[in-house]
Formats: structure tokens, C-alpha cells, sequence
């Protein structure tokens, strides 16, 4: 501040026109706007791409809003569907995202009739539940049932009535730790065409005495499982022979009386 004759001189800012500000300087000015913006742009973009993703998995684990509200279950014959989503013990609305296929499988396996099972998502709510069931091998009478096996000797149906296109199998205790279940399926793989459709049952009275009960009464003697192709041949062969009971239980050296 400074002294005029009239008192003392008071100052103010005025803003310069546009004019006063050289054109070389607005450019400059400009420029640096410019490259402040396109540095900062980026990470405005990756914030707003991190608030949507944040939104998403919020959305995705801590709602319901893609939460499951239908099991849609597949290959199922032996089981219903309801048998399935019991098993699969998901609640309604539980989030898709947080579904734990792999506890999910385990349970519905423990299904006997389920040889296995496959869990997927289709978004945005339904759990898809695809079964493979057991395929039936042969029936076992147990207390006058019948116990449905399959290739692995699993139990996982038992009926009334025995299945008239099933072979039986005659042993003590059908499972798949079974020395005698496992002998008899062995048997029952390497049988021909010709010998399956003569096949009553087979008679497992323990792992090496093995025996197939024939129509009309006839008996093949079997002994172990071992060389089940070559003894299923040789009796193939002898089937149009006169006799009762063919011993192929050393296929080299064979019998028939």
C-alpha cells in the first residue's frame, strides 16, 4: 500500500483478460491439462473397474440374488429326483458361486445306486446334478431277495422277484470285497454268447470251487476263475456233447460224464 495526496493508495487484484495471457503460455497450459488427465485416467478406470468387480462378488457370494433355486438332476432310473437334491443338501437361496461341488458329489455318492457324479453351475441359478447310475451285473439271493450287483460286486438294489435277464450268483455274502463275489463276476465276463444263454446260475462255493448250473440239468465245473477265456471256450465246444457235467477246471485235460 502506498500514499496518494488523498490518503492512502488501496490495491486490487484484477484477473488479466485472455489477451494479456501469451498464446504460447495457453498452449503450454492446455498441454499440461491434458497430459494431467491422461495420467489420470487410468486409475480412474481401474477404480471403477474394482468397484464393479468388488459389487460382483459381493453380489455373487454374500446374496441371494444368484443364489440356487434349482437342482436340475440328470440320468437318474433306479433314484428320483428328490432323492438326489436330499442328498445334494443345498438350501435354497445358498449362493451358486459358494457351492462346494466337490462335498456336494461326495454326498449324492453316498447313494448306493450312484457309481458317480458330476456337478456344474449354470448361472445364474441353477446347480445341474448329472448321475451315472450302477448298471445291474447279476442278482445274489440273500434271505429270499435278491441283491443287484454290479461289475464291482456293489450291492445297490435288492427286490422281491428275481430279474428275469440277470444271471444269478450263488454265494454266501455278495459285496465288493468279497473274494467269492469277485470270483463269480470273473466267471461271468469270460462266459460266451452260447454258454449265458444255457446259464441258470453260477455257484461260487468258495474262490477256487466254482461251478455254472446249466438248463436241462447240466453242470460245467469250473474250479478258479483263472483262464476264464480258454475254459469258456473248451465248454462252449463240449455244450453239443452227450453228459451231464463237463470239467473244464483244467482246460488242458478235459472231462465229460
Amino acid at each position: 500500500m502506498s500514499q496518494t495526496p488523498d490518503g492512502p493508495r488501496r490495491w486490487r487484484l484484477v484477473r488479466a483478460s485472455r489477451d494479456a495471457v501469451p498464446a504460447s503460455v495457453r498452449r503450454f497450459m492446455a498441454r499440461a491439462r491434458r497430459r494431467r488427465l491422461r495420467a489420470a485416467a487410468p486409475w480412474g478406470a481401474g477404480a471403477l473397474i474394482l468397484l464393479l468387480v468388488g459389487g460382483l462378488v459381493w453380489l455373487a457370494l454374500q446374496t441371494s440374488v444368484l443364489g440356487v433355486d434349482l437342482i436340475r438332476v440328470t440320468g437318474v432310473q433306479i433314484l428320483s429326483p428328490d432323492d438326489v437334491r436330499a442328498a445334494a443338501e443345498i438350501r435354497p437361496g445358498t449362493p451358486l458361486a459358494r457351492v462346494n461341488t466337490k462335498s456336494v458329489a461326495r454326498r449324492i455318492e453316498q447313494l448306493a445306486p450312484v457309481e458317480s457324479v458330476d456337478i456344474g453351475r449354470s448361472w445364474p441359478n441353477t446347480l445341474t446334478v448329472k448321475v451315472v447310475e450302477r448298471t445291474p451285473i447279476a442278482v445274489v439271493p440273500v434271505d429270499k431277495k435278491f441283491a443287484v450287483v454290479d461289475r464291482f460286486g456293489v450291492v445297490f438294489l435288492t427286490v422281491d422277484d428275481r430279474p428275469g435277464d440277470l444271471p444269478e450268483l450263488k454265494l454266501t455274502q455278495p459285496g465288493p470285497d468279497s473274494p467269492e463275489t469277485r470270483a463269480g463276476l470273473q466267471v461271468l465276463a469270460s462266459l460266451t454268447p452260447e454258454l449265458k444263454a444255457e446259464l441258470v446260475r453260477i455257484v461260487v462255493d468258495a474262490p477256487a470251487r466254482i461251478r455254472l448250473e446249466l438248463r436241462k440239468g447240466r453242470t460245467v465245473v469250473w474250479g478258479d476263475a483263472t483262464q476264464g477265456d480258454v475254459k469258456a471256450r473248451v465248454a462252449t465246444a463240449l455244450l453239443t456233447r452227450s453228459g451231464t457235467q463237463i470239467d473244464v477246471s483244467a482246460p488242458e485235460v478235459v472231462t465229460i460224464s
